[in-house]
């Protein structure tokens, strides 16, 4: 599990560092695509370790999410959700937030964007692979 949530860890804060560098190309239209993240971010994405053992439970339990990537994927969504929604939500109490959505149309509490949902799907499911037993 440890060396999961190092891979996970690892694999998260790339995805963020290239979505930010993409974002700035974009809107700053900054070609040295300087990305950036947190420390705080590396431990956040590195609790994804615990998508191995959830998948192995679900699909004990129910052959539907067994053969169904999509019902996984969308439970993914929620959990990444719930975890994005509790770290801010307790960052933030400390003052200690990297991240605050107010601005985002679709955000709750500034806390999550729901428009981010199709990004934490499919990295709901890339993690899934990244804790997949060999």
């Amino acid at each position: 599990m440890e060396n999961n949530f190092i891979k996970c860890g690892l694999a998260g804060w790339s995805a963020e560092l290239c979505y930010s560098s993409l974002i700035a190309r974009t809107k700053n239209h900054d070609k040295r695509l300087m990305g950036q993240t947190s420390l705080y971010m590396f431990p956040i994405y590195g609790m994804a370790a615990a998508i191995g053992p959830i998948k192995q439970v679900l699909c004990a339990h129910s052959p539907v999410l067994q053969k169904s990537a999509f019902c996984r994927g969308g439970i993914y969504t929620g959990l990444i959700f719930f975890t994005e929604y509790c770290t801010g939500w307790l960052l933030r109490k400390a003052g200690r937030c990297p991240w605050d959505y107010s601005q985002a149309k679709l955000n709750v509490d500034g806390l999550i964007r729901l428009d981010f949902a199709p990004f934490w799907f499919a990295l709901g499911l890339f993690f899934e692979r990244c804790t997949a037993k060999t």
